[in-house]
């Protein structure tokens, strides 16, 4: 049996997932990122999976043999933090997160509280960073 990805770009509609945020602030934030990472990133938002907006994409495959599509970046409005994913391995993020701002750090993400919080600057040189990153490690078959 195959693994099969809980995460897979969806047709679902970004603005009604983030019209549909609880919190007021949460929402601006998450529109505020939004404007951010399309800008950066240069590639239109997307669902993936129920709670993941996601830009790009990448193939990868691991030694495993494990395999499956992810987003290049993206970002997550979640109830407790905002989750931002980057690219896992990438050597100038830890660099970059010194200079960021309040965040606490996941394996995958990292994650904040508010976009006042960071420095929007540092935030695009990861966007950026992570996307050459992955583009330089899964070239597009």
């Amino acid at each position: 049996m195959a693994y099969e990805l809980k995460t897979k770009q969806t047709d679902n509609s970004v603005i009604e997932f983030i019209e549909a945020v609880d919190s007021p602030k949460k929402r601006e934030d998450a529109y505020q990122l939004l404007d951010i990472f399309t800008e950066t990133a240069g590639f239109e938002a997307k669902m993936w999976g129920p709670s993941i907006i996601g830009f790009g994409s990448y193939h990868y495959k691991y030694a495993s043999g494990h395999e499956g599509d992810a987003p290049l970046v993206g970002f997550s409005p979640r109830k407790a933090k905002i989750s931002l994913y980057f690219a896992p391995g990438e050597s100038k993020r830890e660099e970059l997160l010194k200079e960021f701002g309040k965040h606490t750090n996941g394996k995958a993400c990292v994650y904040i509280n508010k976009v006042a919080d960071i420095d929007v600057e540092v935030l695009k040189k990861l966007i950026q960073e992570s996307i050459t990153f992955l583009q330089k490690t899964y070239p597009a078959q």
